[in-house]
């Protein structure tokens, strides 16, 4: 099957080796978001939910990109520096996704990019909700 790269600028370039997302068929492979300003290719200012909140926003912009929302991801990989967080992360992320959630994974790390507190990733699958 044929790989269509999947790139915006509403969302960070990709500051590594990577396609901001790569589609094949109706699956959508998000790679993994940090809390970077897309106009400016900075860490945003604030505090963890700040963070979490950027995160989320270049996931959807990502999402857009590729054809589909929030909605569609069936799947979502979330990188923590403190676990302590996880709290912060159900609350934002009931203000972007709806029941049925997506399946989910949540893991502490020692180091993200940049210094991030929180990075995901996801999987996306179109018309996942039909």
């Amino acid at each position: 099957m044929a790989r269509e790269i999947i790139s915006t600028e509403q969302a960070p370039s990709a500051i590594g080796t990577y396609s901001q997302a790569v589609k094949v068929a109706d699956a959508v492979y998000l790679s993994g978001q940090i809390p970077l300003v897309p106009e400016t290719m900075e860490m945003i200012d604030g505090d963890t939910e700040a963070q979490i909140v950027q995160v989320f926003e270049n996931l959807r912009a990502v999402a857009q990109a590729a054809g589909g929302e929030m909605a569609d991801i069936v799947k979502l990989n979330i990188f923590l520096t403190d676990l302590g967080c996880f709290t912060t992360v159900n609350e934002v992320m009931a203000r972007y996704f709806e029941t049925p959630f997506p399946a989910r994974a949540a893991v502490q790390v020692v180091a993200l990019p940049r210094g991030a507190e929180v990075e995901m990733d996801a999987v996306m699958h179109l018309g996942a909700r039909a």
